[in-house]
């Protein structure tokens, strides 16, 4: 049975505790952070974490900082009922699932500062794509996941700290690596591809906002994606046009991009200079469906 802790001090003495009783040296802590509404795809995840971990745990926090849209974060589920009974079932040893006053002390002092009012910026990176659609969201991410990553590795000693996330969030995946990179944070990152349903589209605790049509139509964003790796795979020039061309006219479906990136800056690739691809890049998609902003991606891997 899972233990959840509602405070930082009583989650790090109980990691403390259970790092002290690991005969390896050093122990691996695995750890989960997640927004809760938890799905298969962070149970795969779990497995990894729980296969390659003597300690595993993981957090259910929704944090704030990353929503820019207000409605989003309200309606965002919150359901750690259910969320504690699946991390139980994967073998989750400890949960932190603090109250936002735990996680961030003030915030609802002066609205004109409001807390924290020291935050991580993701730079550059942070402001590309997904981050120009939605200002201040990857800072917020870098933000929660800096300060996870501290409060999970100050009771470690010299247990090795292993943070798992999902290839879908390729941008965050990719700031996040750049964030214990740039700031030395005590973690390495690992990562496990996109979990998919059975019709090809990626699993988001969103796609439970969705009607049926509108799931029908979300289906074209993963076609899409599929399309363009088919092509990188047979050396043929990447259509991206006529792809987002299609989307667009596509019924219930309005895309915000479509492009192809390198997958460590996420810069964009100019395609009439890699016809075919040299190497491998990235295929980066968002789009608004119903009330539901969906992203997906896929690695464009090129025949040697």
């Amino acid at each position: 049975m899972s233990q959840i802790f509602r405070t930082v001090p009583e989650f790090q003495a109980a990691l403390a505790e259970a790092v002290s009783r690991t005969p390896a040296e050093p122990a691996v802590v695995g750890f989960v952070p997640t927004l809760g509404a938890l799905h298969s795809g962070h149970g795969a995840l779990l497995r990894s974490a729980r296969e390659t971990s003597d300690v595993m745990v993981a957090s259910v926090f929704v944090n704030p900082l990353q929503f820019d849209d207000d409605a989003d974060y309200l309606h965002y589920p919150r359901q750690l009922k259910s969320d504690a009974a699946l991390l139980a079932e994967h073998g989750t040893d400890l949960i932190l699932a603090p109250e936002l006053e735990e996680m961030y002390p003030g915030h609802l002092g002066d609205a004109e500062a409001p807390a924290p009012q020291l935050r991580v910026s993701a730079g550059e990176m942070g402001r590309m794509w997904e981050g120009a659609s939605r200002p201040g969201h990857f800072d917020g991410v870098a933000t929660v996941v800096a300060k996870l990553f501290s409060i999970v590795a100050a009771p470690l000693g010299g247990a090795k700290l292993e943070a798992w996330f999902g290839e879908k969030d390729a941008e965050q995946l990719a700031i996040i690596r750049r964030l214990v990179t740039d700031l030395s944070l005590p973690a390495t990152v690992r990562a496990l591809p996109t979990v998919r349903d059975q019709n090809g589209l990626a699993l988001s605790s969103r796609n439970q906002r969705l009607s049926a049509e509108e799931y029908d139509s979300a289906l074209a964003l993963s076609r899409a994606l599929r399309a363009l790796a088919g092509q990188a795979e047979a050396g043929e020039p990447l259509d991206v046009d006529r792809q987002a061309a299609q989307l667009n006219a596509a019924e219930g479906v309005d895309l915000d991009y479509l492009v192809v990136v390198d997958p460590s800056t996420l810069r964009e690739v100019d395609l009439q200079e890699a016809v075919p691809l040299a190497r491998e890049a990235l295929a980066l998609i968002a789009a608004r469906v119903g009330p539901v902003r969906l992203i997906d991606n896929m690695r464009l891997v090129p025949t040697v």
